[in-house]
């Protein structure tokens, strides 16, 4: 591939996710890693975008200075991503709902499978505390869930609250167990996402809960992302499906995260 091209596909990829790494690329562009790093930093130089350790993010008109992402997702807004993987994430969601019990103050973070595992709380007596619009129109009209909202500025794309005042609240929540998302779960067992407005908030969901569920389709191993946002030892339950790469959940297992397949 000419170096035009690729630095075109570079940069169409980097606008999809809003950051991504050195080895995805490769990968995808079929091309050598240090190919990509010379790429990325002619990239960088031009200010196209912004070269980081083992990837790059994106610059113009992607991310503020504060960290919150701009769209990031806006060629796959929500309702698109809601659609791709839809048995496989509704068999994760009823799985996880089997992990709630009456009572609880649960923790759900954005994305399509936790909307998906608002729908099985429905009519349940618990707590729900999230930054997911999604969530809120799955639940608001619920009296029998009492649902706390986290504040925080609005990334539209995907339906979510972000930024400093949403980790501000997190820091008086006490969940008994959060349902997290990912972009990815590479095979050491590292939980990977893509945007960075979105990685304190998670790292905070796990400090603010008392139990860490993992909910991961089958398609998220190794899935995308170039942001850690925690290791396989700070995760208690891992629920994906039946095909989810073997060697990535024996790691898991072996850093101590329960499996659960559906």
């Amino acid at each position: 591939m000419l170096q035009r091209l690729r630095h075109a596909e570079i940069m169409r990829r980097v606008r999809l996710s809003g950051a991504t790494s050195v080895s995805d690329l490769a990968s995808q562009l079929g091309v050598s890693p240090s190919t990509i790093r010379r790429d990325l930093e002619v990239l960088d130089r031009d200010g196209t975008l912004r070269r980081v350790r083992g990837g790059a993010l994106l610059l113009e008109g992607g991310l503020l200075d504060s960290g919150v992402s701009v769209d990031a997702d806006a060629d796959r807004p929500f309702a698109e991503v809601a659609e791709v993987d839809e048995q496989d994430k509704e068999a994760v969601a009823v799985r996880a709902a089997e992990l709630v019990r009456d009572g609880d103050v649960v923790l759900l973070d954005i994305g399509t499978t936790t909307m998906r595992l608002a729908r099985r709380l429905r009519g349940r007596r618990v707590t729900v505390v999230t930054s997911s619009l999604a969530v809120l129109d799955v639940l608001r009209s619920d009296p029998e869930v009492e649902l706390l909202l986290l504040g925080g500025a609005l990334r539209r794309p995907y339906h979510s609250l972000v930024g400093v005042l949403t980790e501000a609240a997190l820091s008086q929540v006490v969940a008994d167990r959060v349902f997290l998302g990912a972009s990815g779960l590479r095979p050491d067992g590292q939980l990977v996402d893509t945007t960075l407005a979105e990685v304190p908030l998670k790292r905070a969901m796990i400090a603010a809960a008392g139990q860490v569920v993992l909910l991961v389709d089958r398609h998220k191993f190794p899935g995308t992302g170039a942001l850690r946002v925690c290791g396989p030892d700070d995760i208690d339950v891992i629920v994906t499906n039946q095909g989810a790469d073997e060697a990535t959940l024996r790691n898991c297992a072996a850093a101590g995260a329960e499996i659960l397949l559906t």
